[in-house]
């Protein structure tokens, strides 16, 4: 006989905290948001930590190098989409990885007799202003010198004119010697006011460049997500078909952990390439694993070695699977029973295996309450979206600034790799839409007020600290006239916009 559960699944929006006493210590300025990536052994230090509990969705029009590198900047990872080609995934990740390592190797390198017309053409396709002009126009070639904005200016001069003709030269240059510091490169960036320092090596190769951006931005983001080498950390998404060929070249463009990007995480193909990457690599390249929404699916996909578990099946803005296959739970009934096996596990064997809240999440709030309910972080795929960032166009409807947002299971995706149930390689019904999101602006921007009204009722609920949250947050059902009565009723709401010009 089929098995029933007697109470109905809940979603987010059905849930309020309840404040707890808060002291004049609960401030958010005082709140951390750090919690752990990947699974640790009770006592030890996880091998990657999130400084903001925030992932972005393995998704085409989410998770791309930009917004990469922008969430990175502000403590959180994102996961390349991997519904592309092998080789431009990896692409993304060395882009990712490339952009800040304090020595940054130059991907913007000329001949000194190419042509004003080729820099700017060079401009437009790596976005960077500075150019290394070598002896062979490769990155780590004999060094002539260098091309920046300030040493030519289109509108007057020809477009024709050599390279070698207005360039500044290396005789006029400031260089660093291989094997300085990245503090002494600093220093002689600001002691000369530059904008970049080259290091060469002692046959006069350009080894890299110090960027004095970078030093700025490491004070405008305190919370910069970095690897040893103060590169950005960079997550990438796999499926269950082609990882045998996908993770080794991920790995080479060095990203640091991949996820399984499936509908259904509860399944022999997920086990099969979980295991994969844990020989391949001798357990050093953590794996997340998904989706699953039971006691079960996250005991099942523990034991075969996932380094964190997603959940969460249909609650995401643009899925359809509970409308298509009938399958699925609602997300805070999900959530709250694998926090649960997530603890009895850890109990059982010494090992936490952190969770991650998959879909669901409509208001900041509701980040905060899956935080509550057990989640040690949330990946978003709408809120991702609608940022400068993401990958997708942004267009003009109605009059309003929107984004084009579309999920993995539609038919522009065709990421068929993602649903494991063998057969042809195309999909045989969407389980997913294309649509729009209002255009929010940049990430950072939105991205820090989320988290100042997460840390705000973390304070409220007198926690200072996720774990603390976790196991001190009081939660209560409401009614769906309770739900009316939290937004403005009763009263007719002004146009904001009216008097704006």
């Amino acid at each position: 006989m089929a098995f029933y559960y007697t109470e109905p699944s809940h979603t987010f929006n059905e849930y309020l905290l309840i404040p707890r006493y808060s002291s004049k210590e609960h401030s958010p300025q005082n709140v951390s948001l750090r919690t752990p990536l990947v699974r640790m052994k009770n006592g030890e230090e996880p091998q990657f930590t999130l400084n903001i509990p925030l992932v972005s969705a393995i998704m085409q029009s989410v998770s791309n190098d930009k917004t990469a590198i922008a969430l990175a900047k502000e403590g959180g990872l994102s996961f390349i989409f991997g519904s592309q080609a092998i080789e431009k995934q990896a692409e993304m990740v060395s882009a990712v990885k490339n952009y800040k390592a304090g020595f940054v190797e130059s991907d913007s390198n000329i001949l000194p007799r190419q042509t004003l017309q080729d820099i700017l053409d060079l401009k437009i396709k790596t976005g960077h202003t500075t150019v290394a002009v070598t002896e062979d126009g490769s990155a780590h070639g004999k060094l002539l010198g260098v091309v920046t904005g300030r040493d030519y200016r289109p509108s007057r001069m020809d477009r024709s004119l050599l390279v070698s003709e207005f360039m500044t030269p290396i005789s006029k240059l400031t260089v660093g010697k291989e094997g300085i510091s990245l503090a002494e490169a600093n220093d002689l960036i600001w002691e000369y006011k530059l904008n970049s320092l080259p290091i060469v090596n002692e046959k006069g190769e350009l080894v890299a460049f110090v960027f004095r951006k970078d030093y700025e931005s490491k004070k405008e983001n305190p919370n910069e997500l970095l690897d040893e080498k103060k590169r950005y950390i960079v997550g990438a998404g796999i499926n269950t078909r082609d990882y045998k060929e996908r993770v080794p070249a991920l790995i080479e463009a060095g990203a640091d952990i991949l996820c399984i990007d499936s509908s259904d995480g509860f399944s022999e193909w997920q086990k099969e390439t979980i295991q994969f990457v844990k020989k391949q690599y001798n357990g050093r390249v953590p794996v997340g694993a998904g989706n699953i929404v039971d006691k079960d699916g996250f005991d099942f996909l523990a034991d075969a070695g996932a380094d964190f578990i997603k959940v969460g099946i249909g609650g995401g803005s643009i899925c359809i699977t509970r409308e298509t296959k009938g399958i699925g739970r609602g997300q805070a009934t999900a959530l709250i029973e694998v926090a649960k096996a997530r603890n009895e596990y850890y109990e059982r064997t010494g090992v936490y295996i952190p969770i991650c809240s998959d879909g669901g999440i409509v208001y900041d709030h509701h980040i905060t309450l899956a935080l509550a309910m057990g989640a040690d972080f949330c990946m978003l795929g709408r809120y991702f979206a609608r940022f400068d960032e993401s990958p997708t166009n942004k267009v003009l409807v109605n009059g309003t600034y929107m984004k084009e947002y579309w999920g993995e299971g539609s038919s522009r995706a065709r990421n068929w790799q993602r649903y494991d149930s063998g057969g042809d390689a195309k999909l045989a019904f969407e389980e997913g839409v294309d649509s729009y999101v209002p255009y929010a602006g940049p990430l950072h921007d939105n991205v820090q007020e989320s988290m100042h009204k997460v840390k705000a009722t973390m304070c409220n609920c007198g926690t200072l600290t996720i774990p603390e949250l976790q196991k001190h947050a009081k939660l209560t059902l409401v009614s769906s006239a309770s739900i009316t009565e939290g937004g403005a009723h009763d009263v007719i709401l002004k146009d904001i916009h009216a008097n704006r010009t």
